[in-house]
């Protein structure tokens, strides 16, 4: 249906049902977005965070109220059917483990009798050792450990060298209880055995998830191959076919307190608010240069014309005129070069805020274009309609999102510009592509590090288990497809991304920021003279938002230099300018 606002009304709600969707959204072949490198490594991501996976399930099935934020880059289908996929497995591993712990500490108890060095049972012995393990490589490590990648976030200060060897030195005072006990003919063989016996799980855990890192997730591979899909169940056949609806539409939904998730991290927004006044054409020396030949006049407006009023500036006529100097960047930078202005995204877009439930959002192409045409430049508080410019740059890694609003309303032009920055996706998640091209390379090796790493990875498997059953009990007590409307919290991107942007990455953020925002400028200036209305002050904002300029109405035969120890001196041959620091 059609929303309505009070700023303008708009038509009655349709009764005409929202298009279906197809029942199994995840089937066929992934979109353009389900092949981008951002897709690859958060899926990849979801079997080596187990915070990152649970804050994915937590976002889009334990709060399936809330509509998906915008997809920028990225397909969020994958991503969620690999983030189910590797709960189940750990799950599954998690009860495999338990069965064995419940086997270790019967028999312990029932042998607690025998002789013993240590004055607790053995299973307490071992389970410190595991949860030691665990704690150093911190609560985001799952079932499969990274390692080195994981263990640099947990070791920081002066615990930096100590915390690598606490595990190894408890295993060491474990297994040297075990052989002293032995040594005294004490029995303790349950304390041999069962440690043993943990590591084939783990094992078969660390080859399913090589396998998939290899068959699935390897850069040929997921490109050649199809998209996991999410169960064949009512509930992710519905969550499933709203965020095929949502994710890449030209409607987003919004909270006032969170406008823009999914577009990332603000990045220097700046407005111009500026009244809309007739451009004088008899000349002044502010904007003609003495002997200059004098502008020529627009075609509605005339020198024998003075008390003309021009014809209203409407935010579809800047729109319109905009539009094509961002894809002219496009094309020019295709045929020249290898910049990512190439693959430049521009579309028009509007913000609807929260209010009806998910399911009677209507995302019909009719119902978003009549959205589009109504809300462009009429300035109202809830329904806004922006102009989205978007550069995938570093194969998807850094993303530059400018929101461009504009309206016109009681003679005045406010021209919104917000710009905002998806930073790297971790870099831990990168592992994919080692464990693709080595991680199946030998059986001992493989069989070694699940020993080394069974301790961590049971008490992770542990905690694992017990979120998964939370999270599907809280899913069916609260029953969120019934729960009050909401707006997206966070995006799957946001979420499996780092605070930290490389020197080289600023740089193009900042050369792609102002490219973008000059051919945004000079859009609103030819729409404004168009027409017939003054630019002077616009043309101020701008060199303001350009940083350092210098703004200089009009000058002839003159020199000028700013900065700290600035210099100008002017002759008659030359214009010098030096010693400037700005």
């Amino acid at each position: 249906m059609i929303l309505s606002f009070p700023e303008k009304p708009v038509a009655a709600p349709s009764n005409t049902p929202a298009p279906a969707a197809p029942s199994s959204p995840s089937d066929g072949p992934p979109s353009e977005q389900g092949l981008s490198e951002a897709t690859r490594l958060l899926c990849a991501g979801v079997y080596f965070d187990g915070q990152f996976r649970r804050r994915v399930i937590q976002e889009l099935v334990e709060h399936e109220e809330r509509p998906i934020a915008p997809s920028l880059g990225y397909d969020a289908l994958p991503v969620l059917a690999h983030a189910l996929l590797a709960r189940r497995r750990e799950a599954q591993t998690g009860l495999l483990l338990l069965a064995v712990w419940a086997l270790f500490i019967g028999l312990d108890l029932a042998d607690v009798g025998a002789q013993s060095l240590l004055p607790v049972p053995w299973f307490v012995a071992y389970g410190a050792v595991c949860v030691v393990s665990w704690l150093v490589r911190g609560p985001r490590s799952s079932l499969f450990t990274l390692g080195r990648s994981v263990l640099k976030e947990a070791t920081r200060g002066r615990l930096k060298a100590v915390l690598p060897v606490l595990p190894f030195v408890v295993a060491v005072a474990y297994g040297a209880a075990v052989l002293t006990t032995l040594f005294r003919g004490g029995d303790a063989w349950t304390a041999v055995v069962f440690p043993v016996l943990l590591v084939p799980p783990i094992w078969a855990h660390r080859t399913h998830v090589v396998s998939v890192m290899r068959h699935q997730l390897g850069r040929e591979t997921f490109a050649a191959g199809r998209r996991a899909t999410l169960p064949a169940t009512t509930q992710y056949r519905r969550i499933g076919a709203a965020i095929a609806r949502e994710q890449h539409a030209r409607l987003a939904i919004y909270d006032p307190f969170r406008p823009f998730v999914g577009a990332g991290t603000p990045y220097k927004p700046w407005s111009v608010a500026m009244e809309l006044k007739q451009q004088s054409w008899a000349g002044s020396p502010e904007r003609e240069a003495p002997g200059a030949p004098p502008r020529p006049a627009p075609p509605s407006f005339t020198k024998t014309q003075p008390g003309s009023v021009p014809a209203p500036l409407t935010g579809r006529e800047v729109v319109d005129l905009i539009k094509p100097r961002l894809e002219a960047l496009r094309t020019s930078a295709a045929a020249t070069s290898r910049d990512r202005l190439r693959s430049l995204e521009v579309e028009e877009l509007v913000y609807l805020p929260v209010g009806l439930a998910r399911d009677e959002v209507d995302y019909g192409p009719d119902v978003i274009r009549e959205h589009l045409e109504r809300a462009v430049g009429e300035g109202a508080e809830a329904r806004r309609h922006f102009l989205r410019v978007r550069v995938g740059a570093w194969d998807e890694q850094v993303a530059i999102c400018l929101l461009v609003r504009i309206h016109t309303q009681g003679g005045m032009l406010v021209l919104e510009v917000a710009p905002h920055v998806l930073t790297p996706v971790r870099p831990e998640f990168k592992s994919v592509d080692v464990l693709a091209a080595h991680g199946g390379d030998g059986p001992l090796r493989d069989v070694l590090r699940s020993v080394l790493t069974s301790p961590s990875a049971g008490c992770a498997a542990a905690v694992s288990l017990c979120q998964a059953a939370v999270s599907l009990m809280r899913t069916w007590l609260t029953m969120p497809e019934h729960a009050l409307p909401d707006a997206p919290v966070a995006s799957v991107r946001e979420l499996g991304s780092v605070p930290e942007l490389s020197l080289f990455q600023e740089m193009d953020i900042s050369r792609y920021v102002k490219t973008l925002q000059d051919r945004i400028a000079n859009g609103v200036q030819e729409a404004l003279r168009n027409k017939g209305y003054e630019t002077g002050v616009f043309d101020q904002y701008i060199i303001n938002v350009g940083e350092g300029g210098v703004f200089i109405g009009g000058m002839s035969g003159g020199a000028v230099a700013s900065g700290e120890r600035a210099l100008a001196k002017h002759t008659d041959a030359s214009t010098e300018t030096g010693g400037g620091r700005g």
